[in-house]
């Protein structure tokens, strides 16, 4: 500042002049005397002289900003927070400066050689003390030692104004950074600080070392640290949800020491992809109760949602089998909704693939049974994977899921038992009705309708369609370990599809006749060359389980057809069984009824006999049926063979009389074309005449000892047509015409 004087007084060897104190003088002899007040009433009235003027005199203004800055520090080292924050405020102190009195706060954010620019007189003029706290410590010893006992810094009576004093410290930096965020936000200051640093980047300053932080950065990330430790969390989340810089991992661990796990969700969910991990991992402890926080609204949904939407394969894998302890479902429907980018649109069936399902499938067995059961059912309807391990796997787990059932519900065995001795005296009555019509209703079918719905029920129909429909477990394994549990008998139905897998058609046909009086299911058996279920049957009782993918998987080309299409499929199949394997069966299953001395099996053996008459041969028939058994029961299958055979052979005598006849035009047909065509005669060349050389018929002519002869008008021409006759022939035909010969 300028300042003029009229009055000089000239010395021998100086010039002195009177002239009034500047500005800055004045205000450094006011702070030096104590008079903070004074000197901030005297700034500030040059403040608002300044804002008067329509000129602003940058000069001024910077003398303007370092005088309040002198103020404020004057202010701060007398432990006077409230004042020096406006004061800091309105010198524009740069934030950093007053952040670094506040190392906890501070943390990283910059280093001890970063640069500030700073006035000289203001840095000189600046405490000594490192933080704070000191300088509170400072300020208390300056006045009140050695009043306290037993000293300044540990006297009870100034441990609580310490505390205020420091509750006054934190308050003014608050007040002070979210006054000069405004202003930085209201003025674009931040604009034109992130092009100074790009141009301090691409200069090369600060080689070697991270880019330093800038100054939005660093007020918002303190910013934050203060609400979170304040326990100001509606302000926390009005910083969070707007533009904002703060700092992720210098307010992380922060956040959760103060619990506040949904601020540090909102900065994951900021943050991108790369945090996804993190925030996940918040979520979970949500779930599992390890943190608390009323402000997360339902966090398993939301990682459902966010697992969804990122489809990563590896999270998904991750979290997903975490997930299916608390809700098997959604685990499930996250892993089977997963695909991989690579292969996306078509199925993966290599090694690999097939390696990966099986260790996915371990651990979701370690983490939860249910939800491996119901991913393995994925791969097998879903995915259709054809591995024999998995196969047998679920067929296992089919199997005990069964056994447990009965094993730990006596009422269940109760049931089934029942309903298995109902079925056999319905099957009873049924064929000693007056007439012998086959059952129409097998024991799988009469078991689905009648037995009321359960988990039981469900569960033993699900290993009755998966052990028929199937071809890729060991059948030999399952029948050994249903022996083993003794529920053979009860599970007959079951232990005739095993031997049916295996082969054991005798034994599968004497479960089902005998021991299951299931006599559809055993013709059934016969006429599909082997199986016990029948496909109408298998896709009735599954659309009613509401299985429509096991019947694609298990049964190709059946999902969309009705039941009609399910039959016409079911009699090209049995129609596509050979022959000869229908009449083997057939011929067993008499057999087993033959030999079962039950009056049942008797009417039964009885009745095959008559209704499969065609597909039975008359001797075998015969050699099995006991010498006891009346003969009208065999009047029926007698009358319809002996036609049969009387039919077959007047079928092959028509057969073989259109055969001549056929044979015989023929012959009256190519006998002009043989005549015109001419004949070669040769008689057999002796060894021992003239005429022993060899005859080449590609030479053309008559061979030796043949003579020529050419029909009419055509005598030394071209041969065709013409007879050719040895002349020992000739000889001894006589002396008839030497020129056609009618040689019939």
């Amino acid at each position: 500042m300028s300042s003029s004087s009229h009055v000089l007084l000239i010395g021998s060897n100086s010039i002195q002049s009177l002239v009034p104190s500047s500005l800055i003088s004045q205000i450094e002899s006011l702070l030096d005397s104590h008079r903070l007040e004074d000197a901030f009433n005297l700034a500030d009235a040059r403040r608002k002289k300044l804002e008067e003027s329509l000129e602003v005199d940058e000069d001024e203004t910077e003398e303007l900003q370092y005088l309040y800055q002198r103020i404020g520090f004057q202010y701060f080292t007398e432990t006077l927070f409230e004042d020096a924050g406006n004061n800091f405020f309105n010198g524009h102190l740069d934030p950093r400066v007053l952040v670094s009195y506040y190392p906890d706060l501070r943390g990283s954010l910059f280093e001890d050689d970063d640069q500030v620019n700073l006035f000289s007189g203001v840095v000189d003029h600046m405490p000594k003390e490192p933080s704070v706290d000191d300088i509170i410590a400072s300020n208390l010893v300056r006045n009140y030692s050695p009043h306290l006992s037993p000293s300044t810094r540990g006297a009870p009576s100034t441990a609580e104004l310490r505390r205020i004093l420091q509750e006054r410290a934190i308050e003014m930096l608050e007040t002070f950074l979210k006054k000069e965020r405004r202003r930085r936000i209201a003025l674009n200051m931040d604009d034109e600080e992130d092009l100074r640093v790009e141009v301090a980047v691409a200069n090369g300053k600060g080689k070697g070392r991270q880019e330093p932080l800038s100054i939005r950065a660093i007020i918002d990330t303190v910013l934050a640290k203060l609400y979170a430790r304040l326990e100001k969390t509606s302000d926390l989340y009005d910083l969070l949800l707007s533009s904002n810089s703060v700092v992720l991992s210098e307010v992380e661990d922060l956040f959760k020491s103060t619990g506040q796990y949904n601020a540090l969700c909102i900065l994951y969910q900021k943050g991108g992809d790369s945090y996804d991990e993190q925030l996940l991992e918040v979520w979970s402890k949500v779930v599992e109760g390890e943190w608390t926080d009323s402000d997360i609204p339902d966090p398993l949904l939301q990682m459902i949602a966010l697992l969804t939407q990122k489809r990563n394969k590896a999270l998904t894998q991750r979290w997903a089998i975490w997930l299916t302890k608390r809700d098997p479902e959604a685990g499930i429907r996250l892993l089977t909704t997963l695909r991989d980018p690579s292969t996306s649109g078509k199925r993966r069936r290599d090694k690999a693939s097939l390696e990966d399902d099986m260790d996915l499938l371990r651990q979701l067995s370690e983490a939860s049974p249910d939800a491996a059961k119901q991913y393995l059912e994925y791969l097998l309807f879903q995915k259709r994977t054809s591995s024999r391990e998995l196969h047998s796997r679920f067929a296992d787990l089919c199997v005990d899921e069964v056994l447990r059932f009965l094993d730990e519900d006596e009422t269940v065995l109760k049931l089934w038992k029942a309903k298995a001795a109902s079925y056999a005296t319905s099957t009873t009555k049924h064929q000693k009705s007056p007439q012998m019509t086959s059952v129409n209703s097998s024991f799988l079918t009469h078991f689905a309708a009648t037995t009321p719905d359960s988990p039981s029920k469900r569960s033993r129909l699900r290993a009755i369609l998966f052990l028929s429909g199937s071809q890729f477990y060991d059948p030999a394994s399952l029948k050994e370990r249903i022996r083993v549990s003794g529920r053979s008998k009860l599970l007959a139905l079951e232990c005739a599809v095993l031997e049916g897998k295996l082969g054991n058609h005798k034994s599968a046909l004497t479960t089902l006749a005998c021991e299951l009086k299931d006599a559809f299911s055993a013709e059934a058996y016969c006429a599909l060359g082997g199986e016990v279920i029948p496909l109408k049957v298998a896709i009735s009782t599954a659309e009613g389980m509401g299985l429509r993918e096991w019947i694609e998987a298990l049964f190709p080309g059946q999902s969309t057809k009705g039941s009609s299409a399910a039959a016409k499929s079911q009699v090209e199949r049995s129609r596509s069984v050979d022959d000869e394997m229908k009449r083997y069966l057939l011929r067993l299953l008499l057999e087993v009824y033959l030999g079962d001395e039950s009056p049942i099996s008797t009417e039964r053996a009885g009745h095959l006999i008559n209704s499969q008459a065609m597909n039975l041969d008359l001797s075998t028939v015969l050699a099995l049926v006991p010498p006891n058994w009346p003969l009208p029961s065999l009047s029926s299958f007698l009358t319809r063979s002996f036609r049969r055979i009387k039919h077959q052979k007047r079928e092959g005598e028509i057969t073989k009389n259109i055969s001549s006849g056929q044979n015989l035009v023929i012959k009256d047909t190519t006998y002009e074309p043989i005549r015109e065509a001419g004949a070669l005669v040769e008689e057999e060349v002796q060894s021992d005449t003239e005429y022993s050389a060899e005859y080449d018929e590609k030479k053309g002519g008559a061979p030796p000892g043949v003579v020529e002869i050419y029909p009419e008008g055509n005598a030394g021409g071209d041969i065709t047509g013409s007879l050719l006759f040895s002349e020992k022939a000739a000889a001894g035909a006589g002396d008839g015409d030497s020129g056609r010969e009618d040689l019939r």
